[in-house]
């Protein structure tokens, strides 16, 4: 028999972080304009339409940082902004101006409703290439530096950030040690890097006894690093940029193939959600049962094309990022800060919001349409679907007496119809909140319309159809 209803068991399992839906901000050089491209620097403030788009996507965290800050000087980025020295972006080519630094990074995030934090400059993660480069200067900083931008950003009575014209403590809470630190075979290993991380710890923790720290875990380094260091840490990070079998090469996922058969680049997109899972599920085999959450501070697709592929602006990837929001919704039992797109920029597609330069008005990818969705229709805590129809992928949670389902349908041109059904209780009422388009359209600017959100009522049976390739939120009132 045909399972045709989706049934939930309202009772709380487990707390569900608002830090699923994090972005972070990487000035990417010449390789993507982001950071420069999201600046007015004939204003010399942020751009309004990137504020107003980031404000509507609505991120709880932000985190400034990535591969960047291995070779990043935070007091390179304060003071006057005509007086700061620009750097060469060592990983991601080209110069940086240095006029978007932490004074105007924490206002970005203050103006959009987020909370910031930064990733510190880890010794350069071991890197020899970044720590003395071959244009000269040394780009490594140690404990005293990463103490030191501590208190530049906590200490009300900090001399340095007075003078730079706030007055206020920025109160930032939440701190990054090391980012893919793992990767780089000529880099730190595991025991250095946990060695390291005590030190930075404990330096930045005589500025600001109550601050919390990510360290690096990835890469089989999970186990080691809470060994060694996890007194010392509050989260855990990894990163997961998946492929969802592009490298196959009859791929349709490679470069703009996509377009040549629809049903295969469906039916790739809708097995992404398995990479992401197969390595959640060895970092939770890594960890065991520690109690210091995951932080997946860097997650998307990386396709064939480099992040150029066209393939992610179309709504099937939306779709398909839908299913992986599922998926980390599923672990937020460990899984406390997460994301799944880079932030923003003028090139790759795999960013939340693409910025048009020089002129146009920002717009958010598909990536970013779903976790906008997801992110205003969530509960606090997340509740068990009991049962639901093979061809829906179904999370729920809830706060108070108002559960949320988020619902994807996985078929492609056909509409799944369901009964909602409590496990036990009775529902007073009940909205969908949607969005369904063709999975070929592809968002290239800005078009409000395109992929709206549709707000209906469910009726009082609470017998619902889904239309193909759509993405849901219902909220239900118990």
């Amino acid at each position: 028999m045909v399972n045709k209803a989706i049934v939930v068991d309202s009772e709380p399992r487990f707390g569900l972080s608002p830090d699923l839906y994090m972005q972070f901000m990487e000035p990417l050089g010449s390789t993507d304009g982001s950071v420069a491209a999201a600046w007015d620097h004939v204003r010399g403030d942020w751009r309004q339409d990137v504020v107003d788009v980031t404000a509507e996507l609505a991120p709880p965290l932000m985190r400034f940082g990535g591969c960047f800050s291995s070779y990043y000087r935070w007091r390179e980025g304060v003071g006057l902004r005509q007086r700061r020295r620009p750097m060469h972006n060592l990983l991601w080519g080209g110069m940086e101006s240095n006029h978007v630094g932490t004074g105007e990074f924490v206002e970005f995030c203050r103006r959009v409703g987020s909370e910031p934090f930064f990733c510190v400059n880890f010794e350069s993660d071991g890197r020899r290439h970044w720590a003395r480069p071959p244009c000269g200067g040394v780009r490594s900083a140690g404990p005293a530096e990463a103490a030191a931008w501590v208190d530049y950003c906590n200490n009300p009575r900090n001399a340095l950030r007075r003078r730079n014209g706030a007055a206020e403590p920025f109160n930032l809470k939440l701190w990054q040690v090391g980012n893919e630190t793992s990767y780089d075979p000529l880099g730190y290993d595991c025991e250095t890097a946990a060695r390291r991380t005590i030190a930075f710890a404990k330096a930045m923790r005589r500025k600001d006894p109550e601050i919390k720290i990510i360290g690096w875990g990835d890469s089989g380094w999970a186990k080691r690093m809470l060994d060694i260091a996890g007194e010392h840490l509050d989260f855990l990070a990894f990163h997961n940029m998946f492929r969802a079998g592009s490298a196959e090469a009859t791929s349709p996922l490679r470069n703009n193939s996509f377009r040549n058969d629809p049903d295969a680049t469906w039916a790739h997109l809708m097995n992404a959600w398995r990479e992401p899972q197969e390595k959640i599920e060895r970092l939770r085999a890594e960890t065991g049962d520690s109690s210091i959450p995951l932080a997946l501070t860097e997650c998307h697709f990386t396709l064939p094309g480099r992040n150029r592929c066209e393939v992610l602006s179309t709504w099937a990837a939306g779709v398909a990022n839908a299913r992986i929001l599922n998926v980390h919704e599923r672990n937020g039992d460990r899984i406390k800060i997460a994301t799944l797109a880079d932030f923003c920029g003028n090139r790759w597609q795999v960013n939340a919001i693409m910025i048009p330069t020089p002129h146009g008005r920002s717009f958010m990818m598909p990536v970013a349409r779903v976790m906008s969705l997801y992110r205003r229709h969530s509960g606090t805590d997340a509740i068990r679907v009991v049962s639901a129809p093979s061809d829906l992928d179904v999370t729920a949670s809830r706060s108070g007496n108002t559960l949320f389902l988020h619902v994807v349908n996985t078929c492609r041109t056909s509409p799944v119809p369901a009964d909602i059904r409590l496990a036990a209780g009775a529902v007073r009422s009940a909205r969908s909140f949607q969005i369904a388009a063709p999975p070929e359209l592809e968002i290239m600017e800005h078009n409000a319309d395109a992929l709206a959100v549709q707000e209906r009522m469910v009726p009082k049976d609470m017998k619902w159809t889904f239309p193909p390739a759509s993405v849901s939120a219902i909220e239900i009132r118990i």
